[in-house]
Protein backbone atom coordinates (compact mmCIF):
# COMPACT_ATOMS: atom_id res chain seq x y z
CA UNK A 1 0.00 0.00 0.00
CA UNK A 2 1.47 3.34 -1.15
CA UNK A 3 2.36 5.86 1.39
CA UNK A 4 2.66 9.60 1.03
CA UNK A 5 6.48 10.61 -0.39
CA UNK A 6 6.36 7.08 -2.34
CA UNK A 7 6.31 6.97 -6.05
CA UNK A 8 2.97 6.42 -7.31
CA UNK A 9 2.77 2.79 -8.92
CA UNK A 10 2.46 2.56 -12.20
CA UNK A 11 -0.48 0.92 -14.07
CA UNK A 12 -2.34 0.01 -17.13
CA UNK A 13 -5.80 0.05 -16.99
CA UNK A 14 -9.42 0.44 -19.55
CA UNK A 15 -10.97 3.37 -18.92
CA UNK A 16 -13.92 5.49 -20.27
CA UNK A 17 -11.03 7.44 -22.47
CA UNK A 18 -9.47 4.39 -23.45
CA UNK A 19 -6.50 2.67 -22.27
CA UNK A 20 -4.29 4.86 -20.10
CA UNK A 21 -0.57 4.26 -18.28
CA UNK A 22 0.19 6.44 -15.56
CA UNK A 23 3.45 7.14 -16.29
CA UNK A 24 2.06 8.44 -19.64
CA UNK A 25 0.19 11.28 -18.40
CA UNK A 26 1.60 14.69 -18.50
CA UNK A 27 5.18 15.17 -16.88
CA UNK A 28 3.89 18.95 -16.23
CA UNK A 29 0.71 18.03 -14.22
CA UNK A 30 -0.71 17.16 -11.23
CA UNK A 31 -3.10 13.94 -10.97
CA UNK A 32 -6.04 13.68 -8.42
CA UNK A 33 -6.98 10.25 -8.75
CA UNK A 34 -10.39 9.05 -6.69
CA UNK A 35 -12.37 6.08 -6.59
CA UNK A 36 -16.08 5.25 -5.80
CA UNK A 37 -17.56 2.12 -4.64
CA UNK A 38 -20.14 1.89 -7.45
CA UNK A 39 -21.67 3.39 -10.34
CA UNK A 40 -25.85 4.39 -10.48
CA UNK A 41 -25.60 5.38 -6.81
CA UNK A 42 -26.32 8.05 -5.44
CA UNK A 43 -23.12 9.75 -3.27
CA UNK A 44 -20.92 8.21 -5.84
CA UNK A 45 -22.84 10.16 -8.56
CA UNK A 46 -23.18 13.61 -6.43
CA UNK A 47 -19.01 13.05 -6.01
CA UNK A 48 -18.43 11.92 -9.28
CA UNK A 49 -20.85 15.28 -10.93
CA UNK A 50 -18.40 17.72 -7.93
CA UNK A 51 -15.27 16.50 -9.91
CA UNK A 52 -16.80 17.05 -13.52
CA UNK A 53 -18.53 20.36 -12.68
CA UNK A 54 -14.83 21.13 -10.68
CA UNK A 55 -13.21 19.91 -13.45
CA UNK A 56 -12.14 23.87 -14.74
CA UNK A 57 -11.17 24.76 -10.84
CA UNK A 58 -8.73 21.32 -11.33
CA UNK A 59 -7.43 22.55 -14.85
CA UNK A 60 -6.97 25.70 -13.53
CA UNK A 61 -4.36 24.36 -10.33
CA UNK A 62 -2.69 22.53 -13.80
CA UNK A 63 -4.41 19.03 -12.59
CA UNK A 64 -5.55 15.95 -14.52
CA UNK A 65 -8.44 14.27 -12.91
CA UNK A 66 -8.55 10.53 -13.06
CA UNK A 67 -11.79 8.37 -11.81
CA UNK A 68 -11.77 4.31 -10.48
CA UNK A 69 -14.51 1.65 -9.34
CA UNK A 70 -14.13 -1.78 -9.82
CA UNK A 71 -17.49 -1.77 -12.44
CA UNK A 72 -17.24 -2.47 -15.82
CA UNK A 73 -16.09 -0.59 -18.56
CA UNK A 74 -20.05 -1.05 -20.03
CA UNK A 75 -21.45 0.07 -16.44
CA UNK A 76 -18.96 3.12 -16.28
CA UNK A 77 -20.27 4.00 -20.01
CA UNK A 78 -23.68 3.71 -19.41
CA UNK A 79 -23.53 5.61 -15.98
CA UNK A 80 -21.71 8.33 -17.57
CA UNK A 81 -24.44 8.53 -20.86
CA UNK A 82 -27.16 8.23 -18.12
CA UNK A 83 -26.25 11.20 -16.14
CA UNK A 84 -25.66 13.65 -19.15
CA UNK A 85 -28.27 12.60 -20.71
CA UNK A 86 -30.76 13.24 -16.75
CA UNK A 87 -28.57 16.38 -15.79
CA UNK A 88 -26.54 17.71 -18.23
CA UNK A 89 -23.21 16.95 -16.57
CA UNK A 90 -20.35 14.81 -18.34
CA UNK A 91 -17.62 13.19 -17.00
CA UNK A 92 -14.91 14.38 -19.31
CA UNK A 93 -12.08 12.38 -17.77
CA UNK A 94 -11.35 9.04 -17.48
CA UNK A 95 -12.98 6.87 -15.39
CA UNK A 96 -10.87 3.86 -14.76
CA UNK A 97 -12.76 -0.16 -15.43
CA UNK A 98 -10.74 -2.02 -12.14
CA UNK A 99 -12.84 -5.57 -12.43
CA UNK A 100 -9.52 -7.56 -11.89
CA UNK A 101 -8.94 -4.68 -8.68
CA UNK A 102 -4.67 -4.83 -9.50
CA UNK A 103 -5.10 -1.04 -9.81
CA UNK A 104 -7.27 -0.92 -6.16
CA UNK A 105 -4.68 -3.56 -4.93
CA UNK A 106 -1.61 -1.26 -5.64
CA UNK A 107 -3.44 1.79 -3.95
CA UNK A 108 -4.75 0.45 -0.62
CA UNK A 109 -8.52 0.69 -2.03
CA UNK A 110 -9.79 -2.52 -0.80
CA UNK A 111 -9.94 -2.47 2.47
CA UNK A 112 -11.26 -5.80 3.88
CA UNK A 113 -12.74 -4.41 7.40
CA UNK A 114 -14.87 -2.17 4.92
CA UNK A 115 -15.35 -4.26 2.19
CA UNK A 116 -12.91 -6.79 -0.30
CA UNK A 117 -15.30 -6.25 -3.50
CA UNK A 118 -15.33 -2.17 -3.59
CA UNK A 119 -13.38 0.26 -3.61
CA UNK A 120 -12.91 2.45 -0.73
CA UNK A 121 -13.53 6.34 -1.29
CA UNK A 122 -9.91 7.32 -2.02
CA UNK A 123 -8.47 10.24 -3.17
CA UNK A 124 -4.43 10.31 -4.78
CA UNK A 125 -2.85 13.28 -5.09
CA UNK A 126 0.20 13.01 -7.16
CA UNK A 127 2.43 15.96 -8.54
CA UNK A 128 4.09 15.80 -11.83
CA UNK A 129 7.03 13.88 -10.25
CA UNK A 130 4.81 11.07 -9.88
CA UNK A 131 5.25 11.35 -5.87
CA UNK A 132 2.12 10.73 -3.62
CA UNK A 133 1.80 13.98 -1.93
CA UNK A 134 -1.31 13.43 0.02
CA UNK A 135 -4.16 10.25 0.80
CA UNK A 136 -7.64 10.46 1.90
CA UNK A 137 -9.22 7.72 2.45
CA UNK A 138 -13.37 7.81 3.68
CA UNK A 139 -15.73 4.71 4.21
CA UNK A 140 -17.98 3.64 1.67
CA UNK A 141 -20.76 5.20 3.72
CA UNK A 142 -19.10 8.82 3.74
CA UNK A 143 -18.81 11.20 0.91
CA UNK A 144 -16.10 13.61 0.00
CA UNK A 145 -15.98 17.31 0.13
CA UNK A 146 -15.01 19.10 -2.81
CA UNK A 147 -14.29 22.09 -1.28
CA UNK A 148 -11.38 20.13 1.04
CA UNK A 149 -9.91 18.44 -2.32
CA UNK A 150 -8.91 21.54 -4.24
CA UNK A 151 -7.91 23.63 -0.43
CA UNK A 152 -5.49 20.57 0.13
CA UNK A 153 -4.32 20.79 -3.89
CA UNK A 154 -4.51 24.71 -3.76
CA UNK A 155 -2.12 24.34 -0.50
CA UNK A 156 0.08 21.53 -1.74
CA UNK A 157 1.18 23.38 -4.84
CA UNK A 158 1.70 26.74 -2.95
CA UNK A 159 3.98 24.98 0.02
CA UNK A 160 5.93 23.76 -2.95
CA UNK A 161 6.06 27.27 -4.93
CA UNK A 162 6.58 29.48 -1.97
CA UNK A 163 8.42 27.04 0.43
CA UNK A 164 5.82 27.14 3.57
CA UNK A 165 3.34 25.96 5.13
CA UNK A 166 -0.40 26.14 4.88
CA UNK A 167 -3.41 25.82 6.87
Amino acid sequence: MPRIGDQAPDFEAVTTKGKIKLSDFAKDKWIVMFSHPANFTPVCTTEMSGFAIRKPEFEALNTELLGLSIDSIHAHLGWVNNIRKNTGVYFDFPIIADMDMKVSKKYGMLQPNESETAAVRAVFFIDPSKKIRLIMYYPLNVGRNMDEIIRALTALQMSDKHKVECL
